[in-house]
């Protein structure tokens, strides 16, 4: 049964491999995954993933947004699988080839989900990228057509912000997952970053959410592994709220 702590994926947004491993070290009992980033990947590799697989304890979600012709998406998550890697994340894009590539390439081993729109985009950077004038104006709607997209190619699920779960899972079932990022508890309001589209870790839980990618607000505590903590308590609250609702 999913605890909690499970729910929360902590993302290894650090420079080094020392400082990589020490937080794997810190937190693997603490989050259900542990996030591999674009820049983490090119300075550690494979090894970072099957160090944290060594853990025993939390999964790996390989987050490098694929986004290629359809051969070199398909020959990239072979690789992915090698990894053993839980998740993969591959940008929806403009061809759904690309997605179905990835998804054929992955066996069913690998949980590919699709990058629908970054939570530091705004509708202002939507508008200035060329899109109508109707997704522009609603970053839900473009959301909510890559989700499609990325369903009907078969992956397990999406990446999107926590204000577009609930659409999401009225629109593609329950077994669709969602993975948020952008996550602020309201303790911490004041954290200042890139993220324009947030939710707090209960809104997100209670809007259907299945994972939470939750950074700056442990990797900045005093002590990461209470503020881990913490958040689960939240998520375990939100849980009950819905079983009594």
């Amino acid at each position: 049964m999913k605890s909690p702590k499970d729910y929360i994926i902590f993302p290894l947004d650090v420079a080094t491999e020392v400082e990589a491993k020490r937080y794997v070290e810190l937190l693997a009992e603490r989050v259900g995954m542990f996030k591999v980033g674009l820049e983490l990947f090119v300075r550690c590799g494979p090894e970072m993933v099957r160090f944290i697989n060594s853990t025993g304890v939390a999964g790996v979600f390989l987050d490098l947004k694929l986004h290629d012709i359809p051969a070199t998406v398909s020959r990239a998550m072979a690789g992915i699988v090698e990894f053993g890697a839980k998740l993969a994340s591959v940008h929806c894009g403009e061809d759904p080839r690309m997605l179905e590539a990835a998804v054929s390439a992955s066996g069913g081993r690998v949980g590919v989900l699709g990058i629908t729109v970054l939570t530091s985009v705004s509708t202002v950077d939507i508008a200035a990228a060329g899109f109508r004038e109707d997704l522009a104006a609603d970053p839900s709607r473009l959301v909510l057509k890559r989700a499609e997209m990325a369903k009907a190619a078969g992956c397990a699920g999406v990446v999107c912000s926590g204000l577009e779960v609930r659409a999401i899972k009225t629109a593609f079932g329950r077994d669709f997952l969602v993975v948020t990022p952008g996550i602020r508890p309201a303790w911490a309001a004041g954290t200042t970053d890139d993220q324009r589209r947030v939710v707090t870790p209960a809104d997100a839980v209670m809007a259907g959410s299945d994972y939470l990618v939750v950074g700056r607000p442990i990797r900045d505590a005093k002590d990461p592994r209470a503020a881990a903590r913490k958040i689960a308590d939240e998520i375990g609250a939100a849980e009950k709220s819905i079983d009594i609702s």
